[in-house]
């Protein structure tokens, strides 16, 4: 079995409404709030970054369309092609 190195932890202090608390407690229970926030933030981080991902890979069939309907672009890469393959000869 392969034991983990523990990971470098930081403490920190937060300051809830007394509601949110009694909500944290209900959800979590008495001396587990720690473990549930950490799985709670791991979740929304997690969460962020596959959608900011997906915003990236929109965008970037968004530009590749958009550059395949380019009349201009076309024709500037069959003149390079023609280039090159007279080039080559």
């Amino acid at each position: 079995m392969k034991i983990r190195p523990a990971e470098p932890k930081h403490s920190f202090s937060i300051y809830l409404p007394v509601s949110l608390y009694q909500k944290l407690i209900g959800k979590a229970g008495r001396g587990k709030i720690n473990t549930f926030i950490n799985q709670v933030l791991e979740e929304k981080l997690i969460s962020e970054e596959q959608i900011q991902k997906e915003q990236l890979k929109q965008q970037l069939i968004e530009g590749y369309q958009t550059q395949t309907k380019s009349k201009k672009l076309q024709q500037e890469l069959k003149t390079m092609e023609q280039v090159q393959f007279e080039n080559n000869e």
